[in-house]
C-alpha cells in the first residue's frame, strides 16, 4: 500500500532519454506522442514542430512538400533543430530535400495561422491545463467544481454532488445554485449557456462591477469552455426559471440547440438529492485522442479535493460516489463531506494522532478588499512545518505570495513577542524562521477579487498585494491571541530554541561528516560499487538490502552506468528521531554520502550524483518495510528528490516459469511478477508441462536472471515515485511511521475497507 499523497508514476522499461530510432520516430516527432511507426507514414501535420515551420497543408503554396527530411532516409538520428541546419546536411540527398522544403515557401502573411474557437485548446493543452496527464485530467473536473464553488461562495448553493463511472470516464458534477443563464448573449447571438461553452474567456468571473461574482476560481474565464474542447462528448443540464434546458457538445462542437425540441423540459428537483428548483449538471468524457495516458480518473484523488472544498467553505454539502459501471451507481452509496468547523476543523484532522501545544488559533481579517483567514496549531512531536494553502478555493500547491507574508510575518512577530516577554534576552540571536515555524501545521486562504497566478494550472499565486494583507492579518491578530495566553508563546518559543540548538548539533555532527569524507570516488562509503560514468544524467544507484542481494546485483549490473549500495538491514525510522542522530547513524551517512545530498538546509539537487535512485528490495513484506523506511527518510530529508523525480522503486519478480519442453535453456522461460500473473499467464498451460521457481529474495537470484529482470533498461520495470500532494504525503507518512499507535491503526483498517480481496495488498 503506497503512502497516500505519494504516487506511482508508469512503469518505465527504458533509460529516460529521447530518442529517434533510425527509420522510426518517437516523442511526437512526425509519428504522433504515443508508441512508433515508420516515418513518411503519418500525414504531414501530424509533426507540429514541422508543420510551423513548413507550413499546413491549407497555407503552404501548391507544388511544394511539408515532408520532413527526417523521413527522406537520411539524418534520422538527429534532434528537429539539428535537421533544420541545411549547412550541417550538405553532403547528404536529406540535406537537399530539406534546404529546398524550407526555402521554397515565400514567409508572407499567409505563413501565419489563425486558430479560431476552441481550437488553440485542442492545439496546446498544455497551456490551459498545465500537462495532459494524470494532473491535467483531474484539472478538467477541478475547473467544473469551481464554477459549483463559486455558486456556493455567492450564497446561491449548498449542495454539490460528484459521480464518477471509472469504466468509462464519465464524470457528472451537480449543483443547486442559480444554474447557468440561457438567455441569448448580446455579443454572441448566441445563448449564454452555449456561450461559455464554446467561448474562450466568457464568464461572469473577470472582476467588473457588475459581475456576478466578487471572488471565484475561475479567474481565466476559461473553465467550461475548455472542458468542452478537451472531452469526447459533454452534456449539460441546467434547472432554471421551472424548465430544464439541455444540450450536447462533441469535441467542443454543439450537436443540439438550447431552446428547440427535447432540450427543454419541466424541471423537478424531487428526489435529485438537491434542495432548489435550479442548478446546473455538466457530464463529460474526457477525450482519450487528448489523454493518451487514460481518461480514467482516480477516486481517492476527487475524494480528497472534495474533502478539502468541505473545510474551505463550512456552508457547504458535497456528496461523492464512483462505480464501475453506470448500472452499479444506484447502489453505491454517497460519502458526505460537510465540515462545519471550517480551518480548524481542517488543521485539527492535520494534527490528529500529535502532541498539540494549543488549540488552533484561527486568525482572520479583511484588509484592502482581501479576505484572509488562516488556522494555526503548534505540535510539540513534530519537527518540519506544513502549510496548505488556497486562493478563492484553488489549492496553490506551490504557494506564493500570501505563504510568503505568512512565513515573514510569523517570524517577526514571534520575535518581537519573544523579546517583549523576555523570553529573548540580551543579546541573543532572533529566531530565524525555519525554527519559528518547526512543529508549525497552518491552513490559510485568502479571497481576492482579480487574483494573479503563475499559469491556468493556478500552482502559484503572484499578486503582491496578497502579502500585504496576509501580514497585516498575522501580526494584528496573532498579537492578542498570545497577549490572552502568553504561557503558550512561552511553549512556542521554547521549542523554537529547542530547534535551534538541534540544528547546532547537526551542523557539528555534519562537520564531522565533511571533515571524514570530501564526496569524492576514494572516500565513498566502502560498500558502494561505483560506476564509471559521472553524468548523472544517465547514472543509476540501486540501494539493496543486505550483502547478499548486493553481491547479486554488483555481478549483474552494467557497471558503465549502475552503481549499488547494500545496506545493512533496516535503517533507522527517521520519524521517530533528530537531524543529529540521523547523522550519527553509519547507514544513513553512507546513503548521504552516496547520493551527493550534503546537508539537509544546504541541499542542491544539481550536485546528486545519481540521477536515478532505485530502492530495490525483496518481493515480501520485510522489504516492504526497508521501501517505506527509505521513502521516509529520503522524504524528510530530500523532498526535492520526489518533486523531480529522482526516485524509483525496482520491481524484482516472484516466479520464473520454465516450459519442460525448454528445460535446460532459457529459451521459453519468462517471469510473473505477482500470483495474479502467475495465473493469468499458466491458464493456457497444462499442470505438470513446466517447472515452477519461487524466488524468495534478491540474493538467490542468478547474476543473469537479475539483470533480465531487473536492471536491464530494455526490459525491467521501475515506478517512478512522484509527489502528488506534498501536504496529504507528509501527514500520512507521520501517521504511518510516526509513535502514535491510534492514528495508525485507524488508517490502517480504513484503507483495508476498501480492498475487495486479500490479492489487492500492495506488499
Amino acid at each position: 500500500m503506497l503512502a497516500p499523497g505519494l504516487r506511482r508514476g508508469p512503469g518505465l522499461g527504458t533509460l529516460e532519454k529521447i530518442r529517434v530510432a533510425r527509420g522510426y520516430a518517437a516523442s511526437g516527432c512526425c509519428g504522433g506522442t504515443r508508441g512508433a511507426r515508420p516515418l513518411g507514414e503519418g500525414s504531414p501535420s501530424s509533426c507540429s514542430y514541422h508543420s510551423s515551420r513548413l507550413g499546413s497543408p491549407s497555407l503552404r503554396p501548391a507544388g511544394t512538400t511539408a515532408r520532413c527530411a527526417l523521413q527522406s532516409g537520411g539524418g534520422h538520428d538527429q534532434t528537429h533543430e539539428g535537421a533544420l541546419e541545411a549547412k550541417s546536411f550538405a553532403s547528404n540527398a536529406a540535406g537537399v530535400e530539406l534546404a529546398a522544403a524550407a526555402e521554397a515557401p515565400a514567409y508572407g502573411a499567409g505563413s501565419i495561422q489563425v486558430l479560431e474557437g476552441l481550437e488553440p485548446v485542442r492545439k496546446r493543452p498544455g497551456m490551459y491545463i498545465g500537462s495532459t496527464g494524470r494532473r491535467g485530467l483531474h484539472h478538467l473536473l477541478y475547473e467544473v467544481l469551481d464554477n459549483s464553488i463559486d455558486e456556493v461562495q455567492t450564497g446561491n448553493a449548498s449542495v454539490i454532488k460528484v459521480e464518477i463511472v471509472e469504466s468509462t470516464g464519465w464524470v457528472t458534477v451537480s449543483d443547486d445554485g442559480r444554474g447557468i443563464p440561457v438567455d441569448v448573449h448580446p455579443q454572441t447571438g448566441k445563448t449564454a449557456l452555449e456561450t461559455v461553452l464554446t467561448v474562450l474567456h466568457a464568464g461572469g468571473k473577470f472582476g467588473a462591477e457588475d459581475s456576478a461574482y466578487t471572488t471565484t476560481g475561475g479567474l481565466h474565464g476559461v473553465g467550461l469552455s475548455v472542458v468542452n474542447a478537451l472531452s469526447e462528448s459533454l452534456k449539460v443540464k441546467v434547472r432554471r426559471g421551472g424548465l430544464e434546458y439541455r444540450q450536447e457538445y462533441a469535441r467542443g462542437c454543439p450537436l443540439t440547440t438550447v431552446g428547440e425540441g427535447d432540450s427543454v423540459r419541466r424541471s423537478a428537483a424531487k428526489g435529485s438529492g438537491l434542495t432548489s428548483g435550479t442548478g446546473t449538471e455538466v457530464s463529460f468524457k474526457p477525450d482519450a485522442e487528448i489523454f493518451t495516458g487514460g481518461v480514467n480518473m482516480e477516486p481517492s484523488v476527487i475524494n480528497a479535493r472534495l474533502k478539502e472544498l468541505a473545510f474551505l467553505n463550512p456552508g457547504v454539502t458535497i456528496l461523492f460516489r464512483s462505480a464501475k459501471t453506470e448500472e452499479e451507481m444506484s447502489a453505491v452509496e454517497w460519502v458526505e463531506h460537510s465540515h462545519k468547523g471550517g480551518l480548524v476543523e481542517y488543521v485539527e484532522s492535520k494534527t490528529k494522532g500529535s502532541k498539540t501545544m494549543h488549540k488552533p488559533f484561527l486568525l482572520s481579517k479583511m484588509v484592502d478588499g482581501i479576505y484572509v483567514e488562516i488556522a494555526l496549531q503548534w505540535s510539540a512531536d513534530q519537527f518540519s512545518d506544513t502549510i496548505v494553502s488556497y486562493v478563492n478555493n484553488v489549492k496553490t500547491v506551490d504557494g506564493g505570495t500570501h505563504v510568503d507574508g505568512l512565513k515573514g510575518a510569523l517570524t517577526r512577530t514571534i520575535n518581537t513577542l519573544a523579546r517583549k516577554y523576555k523570553l529573548l534576552k540580551g543579546e541573543m540571536p532572533n529566531l530565524s524562521g525555519e525554527y519559528v515555524r518547526d512543529g508549525l501545521t497552518a491552513v490559510m486562504q485568502v479571497k481576492i477579487s482579480q487574483p494573479e497566478f503563475e499559469g491556468q494550472t493556478k500552482a502559484k499565486l503572484g499578486s503582491q498585494e496578497a502579502t500585504r494583507a496576509v501580514s497585516t492579518c498575522v501580526s494584528d491578530t496573532l498579537v492578542e491571541k498570545f497577549d490572552m495566553s502568553p504561557e503558550i508563546l512561552n511553549n512556542i518559543v521554547g521549542k523554537c530554541l529547542q530547534a535551534q540548538k538541534a540544528a547546532d548539533a547537526a551542523r557539528k555532527a555534519r562537520e564531522m561528516v565533511r571533515r571524514k569524507s570530501v564526496l569524492k570516488s576514494s572516500t565513498l562509503p566502502g560498500k558502494l560499487a561505483d560506476c564509471i560514468s559521472r553524468d548523472s544524467s544517465e547514472s543509476e544507484l540501486f540501494i539493496v538490502e543486505g550483502d547478499s542481494a548486493g553481491g547479486s546485483t554488483k555481478q549483474a549490473r552494467d557497471r558503465r552506468f549502475q552503481a549499488v549500495l547494500p545496506l545493512r538491514g533496516k535503517i533507522l525510522n527517521i520519524e521517530k528521531t533528530d537531524e543529529a542522530t540521523l547523522l550519527k547513524n553509519q547507514e544513513l551517512s553512507n546513503l548521504i554520502l552516496a547520493i551527493g545530498l550534503g546537508s539537509r538546509r544546504g541541499l542542491s539537487i544539481d550536485k546528486l550524483r545519481y540521477g536515478r535512485v532505485i530502492i530495490l528490495t525483496d518481493a515480501d513484506v520485510d522489504g516492504s518495510h526497508i521501501q517505506m523506511l527509505l521513502m521516509t527518510f529520503l522524504f524528510r530529508y530530500a523532498k526535492e528528490l520526489f518533486e523531480k523525480g529522482h526516485v524509483y522503486i525496482g520491481v524484482p519478480p516472484l516466479y520464473k516459469v520454465q516450459p519442460n519442453a525448454d528445460r535446460g535453456s532459457r529459451k521459453g522461460s519468462f517471469y510473473c511478477f505477482s500470483d495474479a500473473d502467475l495465473a493469468e499467464k499458466t491458464r493456457s498451460m497444462k499442470e505438470g508441462s513446466y517447472t515452477l521457481q519461487r524466488f524468495k529474495g534478491l540474493g538467490e537470484m542468478m547474476p543473469g536472471q537479475l539483470w533480465d529482470t531487473t536492471l536491464d533498461p530494455s526490459t525491467r520495470t521501475l515506478k517512478r515515485l512522484t509527489v502528488e500532494d506534498a501536504a496529504l504525503a507528509s501527514e500520512t507518512i507521520a501517521v504511518l511511521m510516526g509513535n502514535k499507535v491510534g492514528p495508525r491503526r485507524e488508517m490502517i483498517l480504513q484503507e483495508s475497507s476498501k480492498l475487495e480481496s486479500i490479492q489487492e495488498l500492495d506488499i
